[in-house]
């Protein structure tokens, strides 16, 4: 949906449309944030420059090592996160928000707004 696009015009075009189109940006972007751990990770991200893999770890206690580290890898190649490797004694990665992944801060912000408006 370009900026220019308004939501009446955008709805218009939806309901014309029978099937959702793969390449629908709606579609897209939802399938960039499905997922039970990706939304959770950006918001950790939004709050801190970057993070290391154990300061994610401990800020969502429930998520494994392993699916921690494919969904870091999958944000990564998504251009949504950056991963940043430090060759110091000892090694270290941190990761932080892409301006890719900052675009994605106003989305969360319009969320946070329906949220309160219509969740008890």
């Amino acid at each position: 949906m370009k900026s220019d696009l308004s939501a009446e015009q955008y709805l218009k075009k939806v309901l014309s449309t029978e099937v959702i189109d793969e390449q629908c940006p709606v579609h897209r972007t939802l399938n960039i944030l499905n997922g039970k751990w990706k939304t959770h990770i950006i918001f950790e991200l939004c709050k801190h420059d970057s993070l290391r893999f154990g300061e994610l770890k401990k800020l969502i206690p429930k998520i494994t090592n392993s699916m921690l580290t494919s969904t870091l890898k999958d944000l990564e190649e998504l251009g949504i996160i950056d991963r940043e490797q430090f060759n110091e004694i000892p090694p270290h990665v941190e990761y932080s928000l892409t301006s890719k992944g900052k675009e994605l801060i106003p989305i969360f912000v319009e969320i946070s707004k329906w949220g309160e408006t219509n969740l008890d």
